[in-house]
C-alpha cells in the first residue's frame, strides 16, 4: 500500500520481527504476537523497499518458521505503509514470505486514525492469506475473485459515504480491509474473502 508523502522517521535504527503462528479454530487463524519478537538494529534492512536487496538481506537472516508462520517486519515503509506476499509465491521464494510494514502504522504512530491503527497489517495479512484488493479488475467481471465484494473502478482515499465507481449494483466496499480506506474507515472482511482465506491457507500454507 502506498504512503503519500511520509514523513522522516526520527526514531532510532531498529527492526523488529514477529513471528506469528497459526492456531486451528473454526473461522480465523488466531494470532499470538508474544510467541516470539526479536529486534536487529540494521541501518540498511530498516529502510529496505520492496524487492531491493537490502529487503532480501533482511529476510535472508531473520525469517523463521514455514508456510505457516507470518513474519511480519516493521521499517520504515520506503514510502509505502505495508507490502506483502502472497500464499503462491511460498513455493518459489520461502525465505521472501511474509508482511513488511511502516512502523508508524502501528496504534500509537503520527499518522492518526487516518493509517495509525494497525489495520495496515490487518490489510497485508489479508493478502498474504491470499485475498486482493476490492479495487482489483476495477468493473470487471472477475474482480478481486470474490463475489460478495461490489466491484470497484478505483482505490479509497478517506471514508468517502456513498462512493460508487461502477455500474454493477452496491456501492464501493470503502469498509472493507483491502480497500485503500483510511483506518478510521475499515469495519470488515466479506463472507467470501473468509471463504478464500480459509481456501487458500489449506491449499498453500498447511
Amino acid at each position: 500500500m502506498p504512503l503519500s508523502n511520509p514523513s522522516a522517521s526520527t526514531r532510532p535504527f531498529s527492526l523488529s520481527l514477529l513471528r506469528f503462528h497459526s492456531a486451528k479454530c473454526s473461522h480465523w487463524l488466531v494470532i499470538d504476537p508474544y510467541r516470539a519478537v526479536d529486534r536487529t538494529v540494521n541501518k540498511s534492512w530498516f529502510r529496505a523497499g520492496p524487492g531491493t536487496a537490502a529487503e532480501k538481506q533482511m529476510k535472508r537472516a531473520l525469517h523463521a518458521g514455514g508456510a505457516n508462520a507470518l513474519n511480519v517486519y516493521t521499517t520504515t515503509g520506503a514510502g509505502f505503509l505495508g507490502w506483502a506476499t502472497f500464499p503462491s509465491d511460498y513455493a518459489g521464494a520461502p525465505l521472501f514470505d511474509g508482511v513488511v510494514v511502516d512502523f508508524r502504522t502501528l496504534p500509537g504512530g503520527p499518522y492518526g486514525s487516518s493509517y495509525s491503527l494497525g489495520y495496515t497489517l490487518t490489510h497485508e495479512s489479508g493478502h498474504w492469506l491470499g485475498l486482493y484488493h476490492t479495487f482489483e479488475g476495477g468493473c470487471g467481471s472477475v474482480g478481486d475473485r470474490v463475489s460478495d465484494t461490489p466491484p470497484e473502478k478505483v482505490p479509497t482515499d478517506g471514508c468517502p459515504i456513498g462512493k460508487n465507481t461502477c455500474p454493477a449494483p452496491g456501492s464501493d466496499p470503502i469498509h472493507n480491509y483491502m480497500d485503500y480506506s483510511y483506518d478510521s474507515c475499515y469495519t470488515k472482511f466479506t463472507a467470501g474473502q473468509a471463504a478464500r482465506m480459509r481456501s487458500q491457507w489449506s491449499f498453500y500454507r498447511l
